[in-house]
């Protein structure tokens, strides 16, 4: 049921800490890996670890905020491995600069990283499973802050909600072509882009508001992505909000 022998995954930003690890389950369970990301090195670096697991995966690099960059890597992923059946877009980044400091620069930025690249991708990836007839999945990464809103992440948790909107519209749409479309809400999993923000305070309020009292690691997202991915295992689920978070958002107060 979570085999995904034959299938072949893309993996926007899977050169990140989250994405990464998600692209790592998918080749472990069978699948070959695309990994899509603007730093040729570290994408190269990945399939390397993938492949020393047994594992099949390719570097493609292009930037998701960028249309022609991934109708390009469409191109190349087609070219080597045929076809697409899932899309996993894990593009991330993060500020914590003030509401009233905010320049548009920055809002621009984060929105494109965080929102752009997800509908710049599933316009391009999405339309090859549509024209392919066979079905698929499209997974994008949310956050535990796309509501209600955390504090001092203004434009990121304006960014996740859009994921989230995008995620419910896009499963309406894409349903009849039997194309898939989930948002995983992750909780805390501190990488680069988000431990400048965790001052110790910060970090005490979201362990009270955390119920299993930790943070999580990348490796725990694995199933989740896994299972979505599977045809057999979630052929049934779209337009979910799939939260892997400790049970933040299971707490008020």
């Amino acid at each position: 049921m979570f085999q995904l022998t034959n299938t072949v995954s893309v993996v926007i930003g899977g050169n990140g800490v989250l994405g990464s690890a998600m692209a790592a389950a998918l080749a472990e369970a069978g699948s070959k890996v695309a990994i899509v990301g603007r730093d040729r090195d570290k994408a190269k670096r990945v399939c390397d670890a993938i492949r020393e697991l047994g594992g099949e995966a390719r570097a493609f690099p292009a930037d998701a905020t960028r249309k022609p960059e991934l109708e390009l890597a469409l191109a190349q992923v087609l070219a080597w491995a045929g076809r697409v059946d899932t899309l996993v877009n894990a593009s991330g980044t993060n500020s914590a600069t003030p509401f009233f400091e905010l320049e548009m620069d920055e809002w621009d930025r984060i929105m494109d990283v965080n929102l752009k690249s997800v509908v710049l991708a599933c316009q391009v990836f999405g339309k090859q499973m549509v024209e392919q007839g066979e079905g698929g999945s499209i997974i994008n990464i949310s956050s535990v802050s796309s509501g209600p809103p955390l504090s001092k992440v203004f434009t990121y948790s304006a960014s996740k909600a859009g994921v989230n909107s995008v995620t419910q519209f896009l499963a309406r749409e894409l349903a009849p072509h039997r194309i898939r479309v989930n948002a995983i809400i992750p909780g805390f999993f501190p990488a680069e882009q988000n431990r400048k923000i965790l001052s110790p305070d910060r970090v005490e309020a979201i362990m009270r508001h955390t119920p299993m009292d930790r943070f999580g690691t990348p490796e725990e997202l694995k199933g989740t992505v896994v299972y979505l991915a599977s045809a057999q295992a979630s052929s049934f689920v779209t337009g979910t909000l799939l939260r892997v978070d400790g049970g933040f958002g299971a707490v008020t107060i």
